[in-house]
């Protein structure tokens, strides 16, 4: 049985139920996953009906994080649509609508109530601060290892985008302390992303009173020269080809959902 990002969360969840950080390492797996939605048929443009059942009084949509799972529970060939956890989370919000995942083939199988879904829209739309300081001195980060673990995984998502990220302790004009991550190589017009996704990583890795700046300079900027004598560094990973589906159109940009029907 193939063993997902999503079944590893959700068992690592499931074993600490009290375990605030488990909880949203989950959801953040969810959210970041590419997920089959299960449809009634084929869709139309950009709309969708998606199949649509009733448990106790609140309504739930199908959906798995591997076609072959999808394939499984159908029995039959059946229309779907591949779209990001985020996006079908902020679709199914707005329509007080739940989350049937990887219902009756896999480990994390589960039914996520529409209320699961406006929390997890709600947590993502946490936007980061823009804020001006000048950095005075760097060293070794001091973080915790659940820090640095999100800021992996988030930065690995983000393929493409930049080239390198430095995580050091800063020392600001002032005395202010803290963190900052230095990111170099970014593409123009992605600092926006790169910024949030690294602000999701602090969000999820449930450091209520951390706080991380990011800041975005040129591979020839000397600040990059002074990050990468003591920092912790990042190689991002050159972009993949863009995998293909046979029914996926709609949710070709999985940060576009479709509209219900």
């Amino acid at each position: 049985m193939t063993q997902t990002p999503l079944d590893t969360a959700f068992a690592a969840m499931d074993d600490a139920p009290q375990d605030d950080t488990a909880r949203l390492r989950f959801y953040d797996r969810l959210a970041s996953a590419e997920l089959f939605l299960m449809l009634t048929e084929e869709a139309d443009g950009q709309n969708i009906s998606p199949e649509v059942f009733e448990v106790e009084d609140a309504s739930f949509v199908l959906a798995f994080d591997l076609e072959e799972r999808l394939a499984a529970f159908a029995g039959r060939p059946v229309p779907y649509v591949a779209l990001s956890g985020r996006a079908l989370a902020g679709m199914l919000a707005a329509q007080g609508i739940g989350l049937a995942l990887n219902i009756e083939v896999a480990p994390s199988a589960q039914l996520l109530p529409p209320e699961a879904m406006g929390w997890l829209v709600e947590t993502l739309g946490q936007a980061p601060e823009q804020a001006e300081a000048r950095p005075e001195t760097f060293g070794a980060p001091r973080v915790p290892e659940v820090l640095i673990t999100a800021l992996d995984s988030k930065l690995a998502l983000a393929a493409g985008l930049a080239r390198k990220a430095y995580l050091a302790e800063v020392t600001y004009e002032g005395g202010a302390r803290g963190h900052l991550l230095g990111i170099t190589g970014a593409v123009p017009g992605a600092e926006g992303a790169l910024a949030k996704a690294v602000n999701e990583a602090l969000v999820f890795s449930g450091l209520d009173a951390g706080a991380l700046d990011v800041t975005f300079l040129a591979d020839s900027d000397p600040l990059a020269a002074q990050l990468a004598g003591v920092a912790l560094r990042f190689d991002l990973p050159e972009p993949e080809a863009p995998r293909k589906y046979e029914q996926i159109a709609p949710g070709s940009d999985p940060d576009q959902p479709p509209k219900l029907r």
